[in-house]
């Protein structure tokens, strides 16, 4: 295994500290701090979410409609290893499927009733509630999503396959940073990068974990 020390230790040390303060902390204070902090960046950055996916799907449109749209990741002589469907099969069965199965009903759901607020404080079980709960379903779920997921592994693919950068987050920065991505500015970089992926696949995990465990209790009592 290829370990970066400096990476791995900042970012191995950052998540025990966030871990052990949660457990210092009684589950209800750590509860309303979380909380806190999830509804300042919702009313403060809400903006950079909104527009930075709408960004993304414009760039993404733009270099498949564009001459970049032609290049082919690996190189020009380069061969898929899977074919499309079972790309396709790989990404709802191991990327989506839990989430577009549960949430695919229960957001527009969970928007409409009320449940965790409505989108831009529209009426709930009204006409414009149902269509900001479905307006805003399609947004965290439909074109902008894979945009911005698209966009993410394009970077990664580009700059590992056709320029034999290593496979780390720093890589895609290396136009706007030169060398300096591989000091100090890189191995920030690449702690946020597996912070933020280790953060979500918690969240990811823990909503599938306990949609597993209602759904169990409720076949099984």
């Amino acid at each position: 295994m290829d370990v970066h020390n400096t990476v791995f230790t900042a970012s191995a040390g950052l998540s025990i500290l966030f871990i052990v303060t949660l457990l210092v902390l009684s589950p209800a204070d750590a509860k309303a701090a979380i909380d806190a902090v999830k509804a300042a960046a919702l009313s403060k950055f809400d903006f950079v979410f909104m527009w930075g996916a709408n960004i993304l799907l414009i760039f993404a449109v733009l270099i498949a409609l564009s001459p970049l749209g032609k290049i082919r990741l690996g190189g020009d002589n380069a061969t898929t290893d899977y074919s499309t469907l079972s790309w396709i099969s790989m990404l709802f069965a191991a990327g989506m499927g839990i989430g577009l199965i549960f949430w695919g009903v229960a957001e527009p759901t969970a928007f409409f009733t009320n449940w965790f607020g409505t989108p831009l404080n529209a009426e709930p079980f009204t006409p414009a509630g149902r269509e900001a709960a479905l307006g805003a379903t399609v947004f965290h779920w439909g074109l902008h999503a894979w945009a911005i997921y698209g966009m993410t592994a394009l970077s990664l693919a580009y700059f590992v396959y056709n320029k034999g950068l290593p496979l780390s987050m720093r890589s895609v920065f290396y136009p706007l940073l030169g060398d300096r991505v591989w000091g100090r500015v890189g191995d920030i970089i690449d702690v946020m990068a597996v912070l933020v992926i280790l953060f979500g696949l918690a969240t990811s995990l823990g909503l599938g974990g306990s949609q597993a465990a209602s759904g169990i209790s409720h076949v099984f009592g």
